[in-house]
């Protein structure tokens, strides 16, 4: 693998470990483009690592302004990194890489092709020097599925295991802001690290029913949330059942039961 030039940009003024601080992590991956993920400030003894591939385009904006991080909040595993940290687990949440930051962010055909796959070798290379023998997780959520699926079935032994919450099962519609075939061609066989699938029961978004989760559970172990808070956006964005609002600590705590070989529920239930 190529040599990675790294960049960081501390979130505080003051010394700090590398380990221990909250960054923003820039890696020349490939020539020209660079790949940034936030590095949230890591537990005092971490058991695992979790690498987040947020929904949507994937393109959460991480940026330093007067010193400050910032970046867009609402996605699910954006807003629960906090969940990840309590739990003795270290959350990096990837950005877009700099040749996808136009419009959107990544297209479905680029989380499926090889510049992806080489711009996420290099953070995993990155967070292992860091966190030299922890088992690193891929945990993806709505289209940020695509990336963890194929990555997962890619990388084979280079990861622990691979969570899919809130999973794009089918291609969105054609006059959507975000087209592409989700993981509606994607061979779950390929998959060889453990996975586990985790969806809400009232999932209304379209393009991601808890009906094929329910199908994948012959084949993967899965976890079924109900209940939560009254949505406040639109059925496929974060803040509805998609993205779990209201269940987030519940969620978490059952996704890093899971990474940990802990016992942990096949249901969760609403209230």
């Amino acid at each position: 693998m190529r040599l990675v030039v790294l960049t960081v940009l501390t979130a505080t003024l003051v010394a700090a470990s590398p380990v221990r601080a909250q960054e923003i992590v820039k890696l020349d991956t490939r020539p020209g483009v660079t790949q940034s993920y936030f590095l949230a400030r890591a537990p005092k003894e971490p058991l695992a690592v979790a690498l987040l591939f947020p929904g949507g385009g994937g393109f959460i904006r991480l940026r330093s302004e007067d010193g400050q991080i910032k970046f867009n909040p609402g996605n699910f595993l954006v807003r629960v990194r906090a969940e990840f940290v309590k739990r003795e687990i270290v959350a990096a949440i990837l950005d877009a890489p700099s040749d996808a930051q136009s419009g959107w962010g990544m297209t479905d055909e680029f989380r499926f092709g090889d510049a992806h796959l080489t711009d996420v070798r290099a953070v995993l290379a990155d967070l292992g020097r860091r966190f030299p023998d922890l088992p690193v997780f891929l945990i993806g959520t709505s289209r940020g599925t695509v990336s963890a699926a194929s990555l997962g079935a890619r990388l084979d032994r280079g990861v622990a295991g691979v969570a899919l919450t809130s999973s794009l099962y089918r291609p969105a519609p054609p006059r959507s802001n975000e087209p592409g075939p989700g993981l509606s061609q994607f061979d779950f066989k390929r998959l060889k690290v453990p996975a586990l699938i985790v969806h809400h029961a009232d999932d209304g978004c379209p393009a991601t029913p808890y009906v094929d989760a329910y199908h994948l559970a012959r084949t993967f172990p899965l976890v079924t949330v109900k209940g939560g808070a009254p949505a406040t956006s639109g059925p496929c964005e974060p803040f509805s059942a998609h993205g779990y609002l209201g269940r987030e600590p519940e969620t978490v705590d059952a996704i890093v039961n899971w990474m940990l070989k802990r016992p942990y529920p096949k249901e969760i239930a609403g209230r």
